[in-house]
């Protein structure tokens, strides 16, 4: 079978598997795959730019995302006034203070070499920061901690915010970058994990920044809301003329709308991606990936384009970070796991095809469809495969207690299968 053939056939199963959990379980769960499909391909293909087509073993994919998520607080979101009133210039003030001491910490020891001054720099930096900024965020997080406690965001469209949460996370790229990038692989990944839990840890206890484990809920959002179109006479007409409760068919409305939206972004990304892997840029990478010692010898500047790439994936991960966010709604700091968010996008990667963009994109909604269903269905399942053991069976009763692992057994199960049979992925790289 060729290239061409097993694409289409392969992005056909999927199409088919996704109709045809409409037409059984209903058209709700599937545009609920939908979209969380098409963010995570997007996810998928920013480590695929990375991975696939640079060879370099980010793990912190969480942080990223989690970054994107905080950008559409920080853009999308009302300011607090009442905050901003109480403590927003001096938590400001610290942040330009806090960045202040780490250039001149940094510059200092450049310029001298005195590990005497440049510690004493740090110290008297970190002490003013503290005292700027530890009053002005106990002002910001008395405000009504129960309903606000923070300072809000900047009240853009959050259409915007997605384009935030890319920058955002492009900024942070830069930063581990420029650190973390001359080590070697194996380095680099515990680099980037270690940052990307160091990005989460601040989300969680930052309240005036992200209200931390409180939440954020009610996130705008770029699509009518549900109470609107119900109490619109012209739509529950409209939902009426093809026999469907409003109710209903609002729900499929903004999913339908979120879908049409997530397409356009996945399309543009994928056709930049493709033009990038096809230039002269992409041959390049793909020569630097395969033999950097000769990619050097030819003049390259291996690291740099390495932090090119790395920035350019990430801000794709924190795009999809931020659209997730605007699906859910809510900001949930404590819902960034490394299992769902790293692990998960990686075994897209590597099922799908490292390598090949169109590969990541069919690995994210293949194993997305996966991960959901067998929540869905494992406990049916394996009710059925123990159906013949007696009710005081030992094995049942572990068995039944042990379905909320199925997700794990059968990622495994499949990623497994997949590297023996195919070690390059369903559509491996031409």
């Amino acid at each position: 079978m060729s290239q061409s053939i097993r694409t289409y056939a392969l992005f056909a199963l999927v199409a088919l598997l996704i109709i045809g959990t409409g037409l059984l379980q209903g058209w709700d769960l599937a545009l609920v795959i939908l979209n969380m499909g098409l963010v995570s391909a997007i996810m998928s293909l920013g480590v695929n730019l990375q991975w696939g087509i640079a060879g370099l073993f980010n793990v912190g994919v969480m942080g990223f995302v989690a970054l994107g998520g905080m950008a559409v607080v920080l853009a999308s979101v009302d300011p607090v006034e009442e905050a901003w009133a109480a403590g927003g210039a001096r938590a400001i003030l610290a942040l330009v203070l806090g960045a202040a001491t780490i250039v001149a910490t940094v510059l200092a020891w450049k310029k001298t070499k005195n590990r005497w001054l440049t510690a004493a720099i740090l110290i008297a930096g970190f002490v003013v920061y503290r005292m700027v900024r530890d009053p002005g965020v106990d002002a910001i997080e008395a405000v009504n901690p129960a309903g606000t406690g923070f300072l809000g965001g900047l009240g853009l469209p959050v259409v915007i915010g997605w384009m935030v949460g890319g920058l955002l996370a492009a900024g942070a790229a830069w930063i581990i970058g420029k650190t973390a990038l001359g080590l070697r692989s194996d380095y680099l990944a515990i680099a980037t994990l270690g940052i990307s839990e160091i990005i989460i840890a601040i989300m969680k206890n930052e309240e005036w920044l992200t209200r931390g484990v409180k939440n954020v809920t009610g996130l705008p959002r770029p699509v009518p809301d549900a109470i609107d179109l119900q109490n619109d006479p012209g739509f529950v007409e409209r939902a009426a003329s093809i026999g469907m409760d409003p109710t209903a068919a609002s729900t499929l409305y903004i999913k339908i709308g979120y879908g049409l939206m997530f397409a356009a972004v996945l399309i543009i990304l994928l056709v930049l991606a493709q033009l990038a892997l096809n230039s002269p840029w992409g041959r390049m990478m793909r020569a630097i990936r395969d033999n950097e010692t000769s990619a050097r010898a030819m003049g390259k500047d291996v690291t740099f384009r390495h932090l090119q790439v790395f920035i350019l994936g990430s801000a794709i991960c924190g795009i999809a970070g931020a659209m997730m966010t605007t699906l859910d709604g809510q900001l949930i700091p404590t819902s960034y796991q490394p299992l769902r968010y790293t692990f998960l996008i990686w075994v897209m990667v590597i099922v799908g095809g490292s390598g090949n963009n169109l590969g990541a994109v069919l690995g994210g909604f293949l194993i997305w469809f996966l991960w959901v269903q067998v929540e869905v269905l494992g406990p049916g399942i394996m009710t059925w495969i123990t159906g013949a053991l007696p009710d005081d069976s030992g094995l049942k009763e572990h068995l039944l207690d042990s379905v909320q692992h199925m997700r794990l057994l059968t990622m495994g199960v499949i990623l497994l299968l997949v590297l023996r049979f195919s070690p390059r992925g369903l559509l491996p790289e031409r």
